[in-house]
């Protein structure tokens, strides 16, 4: 290339940066003196206009602009639609080069002709990039491969456009000085001309490759370990500096969505897998590619249509320290760990101008954000601007900078270059955007509302799902996993529903009756001996579930002791066990908070002979198939899809403020001035691993809100299991493996000890009560339940159901059961409802006022008429059914508020449905929600 066309080059550029900059300097002017209602139409004509200005130039000089088209092409969260739309003409092959100038190229570095190299070459290239262009060829020994041939004169152009978009970058630094982008410009000259060496290409393409673990597109990788990346990456069989030549490998472009429709590819899967890939390439091996933008990947044709990693031009090699600094970042974002956050930065050198842990925050939450629709771009660039005013606005209180100081200061003191890259693949990976087709219009009207309550604050992350009449006309998600992981909720996220559980916990013990192992109206020390001390012999199941067994307080004892103390599983029901009664069973309803669920436990555990954790699975997660999707005590393996729980301060406030109310039943211990305490700590307890992976079946329970209301949707019908669920919700309800594998008997006997030593180590003294007395009972058909030590296993047979012809009348619902000759049921009590709620046959084992039935929260319509039963909790989570109306609603939401949320998404839907709204969700609608009055009564159980 000869001097004047370079200065013609650099001169282009410059010109079109001069006109674009003072474009857009006229557009803020003229924004002053016209009408606001104006304003939107003038910026999209001015982006309109600058888009085809910098699409015809990039067209027309190729080389580096092309690539950086690419890249800005994929950054729809941040640049506005017509510059999107256009720009993406770039993600498409750009005009070829003449097949003669191919053939010279080739000719020239491997010293042979092309006839003595290729049996056959098309002309026609499968792909030309700004570097390269693609053949298809087979070579004389019958391999298929692809020729990739570097441009004539293309590395004094790269080197050229490198030069002139550093000094754009310092010209717009010195006149805009907020917009400073030095660091990243001195990376990509530092790193992009390593792409002009396809010997270098091949040789990282090999340690990449080696890397993963890929062998052939032949390769079961049924075979895999589950650790491994399941990934194909051609093979290199040739390369010069100039020509590369790698194994053909048949595939479908990752944005033909038709094609991968026509495949039947799992979309979900490939991504999955392509991020895992390039997590282990940053994280395990430190050494990764750096260009993942949509046409460096395909989706292999032949099944399990595995992803294809193409192109590793542009690689980059990260240091253990660095390795380790970027995982430490990872964490602490996601924690919401201010210290570790700033170790971290200091690790990997980036450095702040000024210590505000916040800012620091943001700086990683925008590192791990998720991409948004070209269409909401506007108003992400709107939020970020707002927010960016905010910090400089600190930033100009804390160091005393008048207003041109402020526009000039610049918070990163130093931006170490590893992080340009390793930020370019994670903006690059959000190019795929979850899809979320709609079931209902009511489902279409709720995400309108939802995008209300998340414009007033009032939502983070959430979940909503309805059925009716036994289908799915809601399953919405919404929001990101935590305060400080900006990951999307998805429809298989898994959030903690605290008293949600107990509603989870009475299903398994009534599921228990069903099956004949336990009676309700049983004492439970005879099934429980060591529970029969301090006077509690009398105590029944069903005193129990309708929390009136005065054993309300004894989680007080445990937690002031020792908080941790919950996670003991063992020590918990010992301790109920050898608790005393505050009033006479029966006698009082007083909210069992915590005990609740270590007496459901016990009880569960004595009657079956067999785990808790096993009882949900067989009674709830099989016959649901909601595999992966509820857990009361998460196992190892889900934590990717946990959600984290932050507090709504404003709901707190109003809490804190309220007397105590005895007439909410509640016991002393859980009064208002109480939970405002307990939740203030609740989200930095409940977020923790170790409380999340306890079993405590009053309060720990993490699920989907598809998974509970599929529960509540089954209850509503009798126990009839619903039809599978959507199609429309992705990934399929079910599709996770379950997890725990329950160990051998040996094996948990052993653990159990190991767990007990440690414990009596730790609080310097030994439990003189571990389940002293050994019993057995027998059960229908010789089965055995396991001994208080744990000695003898049985597995409970699922009793089958069959269609039965007996006319079902509830005391709260004239509906029909329905009947089938292969209906599926959880339960065959026709008069489950009344059982659920203390009514009927069942109206002698419940309070006849009180808020509780057996086991389920009693809701009413205002002039007092059951219609439902359900249980919420403290953080706003709820499960709800309607029976009468064949009505099933959950609502999942880590951001903990008392109700108000809820209430008012519930009053929404049924509203729109035109059903009966439960008078404690209505009472939501009819106040004032920046007043008190709202949370007189919290939603708490």
């Amino acid at each position: 290339m000869g001097w004047g066309n370079i200065y013609r080059r650099r001169m282009s550029v410059f010109s079109m940066a001069i006109l674009i900059y003072l474009d857009y300097k006229a557009v803020q002017q003229r924004e002053k003196w016209i009408k606001k209602s104006k304003i939107s139409a003038l910026w999209q004509r001015a982006h309109e206009r600058n888009a085809k200005r910098v699409l015809n130039l990039i067209i027309k000089l190729e080389g580096l602009w092309v690539k950086l088209g690419q890249y800005l092409s994929t950054r729809a969260d941040v640049l506005p639609e017509p510059y999107i739309s256009l720009l993406k003409q770039l993600q498409d092959s750009l005009p070829p080069r003449p097949v003669q100038e191919v053939s010279q190229t080739i000719e020239r570095e491997f010293g042979e002709s092309m006839g003595g190299m290729f049996m056959d070459f098309v002309e026609t290239p499968l792909a030309t990039a700004s570097i390269a262009q693609v053949h298809r060829a087979t070579l004389v020994d019958g391999r298929q491969v692809v020729v990739k041939v570097q441009h004539q004169g293309i590395k004094t152009i790269i080197l050229e456009d490198l030069k002139n978009a550093k000094s754009i970058v310092d010209w717009i630094a010195w006149a805009e000085p907020q917009y400073d982008f030095n660091p990243i410009i001195d990376e990509w000259c530092k790193e992009a001309p390593k792409e002009l060496d396809f010997n270098s290409e091949a040789e990282n393409t090999r340690i990449v490759s080696a890397n993963l673990g890929c062998k052939n597109k032949h390769e079961d990788s049924n075979k895999k370990p589950a650790y491994e990346v399941d990934v194909l990456i051609p093979e290199v069989i040739q390369s010069s500096e100039t020509v590369l030549i790698l194994e053909f490998m048949d595939g479908i472009r990752l944005n033909d969505c038709e094609s991968l429709e026509a495949f039947g590819v799992n979309k979900q899967k490939v991504v999955e897998e392509i991020t895992r890939a390039y997590a282990h390439q940053i994280y395990v091996d430190g050494f990764f590619n750096g260009d993942p933008h949509p046409g460096n990947f395909l989706v292999s044709k032949d099944p399990p249509h595995r992803p294809i990693l193409l192109d590793f031009g542009l690689t980059k090699k990260l240091s253990s320290s660095m390795k380790q600094a970027l995982a430490k970042m990872f964490f602490a974002a996601a924690e919401g760990d201010h210290v570790a956050l700033l170790s971290a930065f200091a690790e990997m050198g980036l450095r702040l101008r000024l210590d505000v842990p916040e800012q620091a925050m943001e700086v990683s939450t925008l590192f791990f954000r998720t991409s948004a629709p070209a269409n909401e771009a506007f108003e992400t660039v709107k939020n970020l601007s707002e927010q960016r005013a905010k910090n400089l606005k600190v930033i100009q209180e804390k160091m005393k900078l008048n207003q041109k100081e402020v526009k000039r200061f610049n918070p990163v003191d130093a931006f170490p270059g590893d992080i340009v890259i390793f930020s370019r693949v994670l903006n690059l990976l959000r190019e795929w955007i979850y899809s979320k087709p709609i079931h209902s219009d009511v489902e279409a009207k709720l995400r309108d509302f939802l995008v209300e309550l998340g414009n007033d604050g009032k939502i983070l992350g959430i979940q909503v799902c309805a059925y009716k009449d036994g289908e799915v006309i809601i399953d919405t998600s919404a929001g990101m996993l935590g305060r400080y992981d900006p990951r999307p909720v998805q429809p298989d996220s898994l959030f903690p529903v605290f008293s949600v559980t107990k509603g989870i916990t009475a299903g398994m013990l009534h599921w228990l009756v069903d099956n004949g192992k336990l009676k309700l109206e049983e004492n439970i020390a005879n099934i429980w001996p060591e529970f029969k001390s301090n006077g509690k012999d009398l105590i029944k199941v069903h005193h129990v579930l309708n929390h009136t067994s005065g054993l309300h307080n004894v989680s007080v004892d445990l937690s002031s002791e020792n908080p941790l103390l919950i996670c003991d599983w063992d020590e918990c029901l010992n301790r109920i066990a050898l608790s005393a009664p505050e009033t006479e069973p029966g006698q009082e309803q007083l909210y069992h908070y915590l005990s609740f669920g270590w007496l459901c436990g016990g009880i569960i555990e004595r009657a079956s002979g067999k785990k808790f954790q096993e009882i949900l699975e067989e009674g709830i997660i099989q016959p649901l198939s909601i595999d992966g999707e509820l857990y009361i005590g998460i196992p190892p393996g889900v934590e990717s899809r946990l959600a984290s729980l932050t507090i709504d301060t404003d709901d707190l406030n109003k809490v804190s403020g309220i007397n105590n109310r005895p007439d909410l039943r509640l016991p002393s211990s859980f009064q208002p001035d109480k939970i405002s305490q307990l939740a203030a700590i609740t989200p930095a307890v409940f977020n923790m691993l170790n409380i999340r992976r306890a079993i405590i079946p009053a309060a720990n329970g993490h699920c989907s809100a598809r998974a509970l209301a599929r529960y509540y949707a089954a209850l509503a019908d009798g126990g009839v299991v619903p039809p599978p669920h959507s199609r429309l919700s992705k990934p399929p309800l079910g599709s996770h493996p379950h997890i725990p594998k329950f160990p051998s008997h040996e094996t948990s006997k052993k653990q159990k000890g190991t767990k007990k030593e440690l414990l009596a180590a730790l609080k310097n003294k030994t439990n003189n009560s571990e389940h002293g007395h050994k019993y057995t009972k027998d059960l229908e058909g010789g089965s055995h339940i396991r001994t208080a030590s744990g000695d003898t296993y049985a597995r409970l047979i699922n009793i089958e159901t069959s269609s039965s012809n007996t006319s079902t009348t509830d005391s709260i619902s004239n509906t029909d059961e329905p009947q089938s000759s292969n209906v599926r049921k959880i339960f065959n009590n026709p008069r489950i409802h009344d059982a659920f709620l203390g009514v009927g046959d069942y109206g002698d084992l419940a309070l006849p006022n009180g808020r509780f039935g057996l086991g389920f929260k009693r809701y009413n319509t205002r002039d007092g008429s059951y219609i439902g039963f359900g249980h919420s909790g403290m953080g706003g989570s709820t499960g709800f059914c309607d029976v009468n109306n064949r009505f099933a609603i959950a609502v999942t939401l880590n951001k903990m508020s008392f109700g108000a949320t809820t209430g008012r998404i519930i009053h929404f839907v049924c509203s729109e449905l035109n059903l009966p709204v439960p008078e404690d969700y209505l009472r939501f609608a009819e106040v004032e929600h920046d007043t008190p009055q709202d949370l007189g009564q919290p939603l708490i159980n």
